[in-house]
């Protein structure tokens, strides 16, 4: 937790104290942003991608979809609690119903049974609550080992991560290796967007940034933004 505490002072301080350096006013820290997703993407291809790869090899796919599961079902509690600030009762029962019973009746959340119910898998996070209270995105950032973020969701992490049951799991090395697993099962789920990426992308960190933006702002609207307003002459 004091690492994650160090990356996210280090992006606000950034975020509060660096000059312009982009012609896209949504992304005024560009230089640094490029400079730190240069990092991340070498911790990527020399870390990352080769132990999702591994895993993916080496893990039958039956096996890979339960440990999909259930890190999925303990998100289903937080994601909950954010439709329910956003004023959301509907989802938020559906969210813990999830959790109920894919927990008692799904094995600890290796079956998704919730899903074969009709109750709908939802996505949210405290970035996106503060976004429906009013909180605008604030910089693009891309902060270190975390990726592409915002001055707002950056604010937001530590919410995210006091409301993430294998962050606050005790004692802290199963904690880390738990997290360390999530890392890897979710970005070998990955590894072929990240091919088509590289054979693709003509600059690599611009796609990165729409495709971020775009995501958060479908998310926060719930698949159904506004149309947004062209810039002002």
């Amino acid at each position: 937790m004091n690492l994650r505490a160090l990356v996210v002072a280090a992006a606000l301080a950034a975020g509060a104290g660096c000059a312009s350096t982009s012609d896209d006013p949504r992304d005024p820290l560009e230089g640094m942003n490029r400079a730190v997703y240069v990092f991340n993407d070498q911790v990527d291809q020399i870390v990352l991608a080769p132990a999702a790869r591994l895993y993916k090899n080496i893990t039958p796919d039956p096996l890979r979809e339960m440990v999909r599961n259930f890190f999925n079902n303990l998100d289903d509690l937080f994601i909950g609690a954010n439709n329910l600030l956003q004023g959301k009762l509907e989802e938020a029962v559906n969210d813990w119903g999830r959790f109920a019973f894919n927990t008692v009746f799904g094995l600890l959340g290796v079956w998704d049974v919730a899903s074969d119910m009709g109750l709908e898998k939802h996505n949210e996070d405290f970035g996106q609550t503060l976004a429906r209270w009013g909180v605008g995105n604030g910089a693009y950032l891309v902060l270190p080992l975390l990726g592409p973020s915002t001055l707002r969701d950056t604010a937001a992490l530590p919410v995210d991560w006091a409301g993430d049951p294998v962050a606050v799991h005790r004692p802290v090395d199963e904690s880390n290796a738990a997290t360390a697993f999530r890392v890897v099962s979710r970005r070998a789920d990955l590894l072929g967007a990240s091919q088509t990426l590289e054979e693709g992308a003509l600059d690599k960190y611009q796609f990165h940034r729409e495709a971020f933006l775009q995501r958060r702002r479908s998310l926060i609207y719930d698949g159904s933004p506004p149309r947004e307003r062209p810039p002002a002459d």
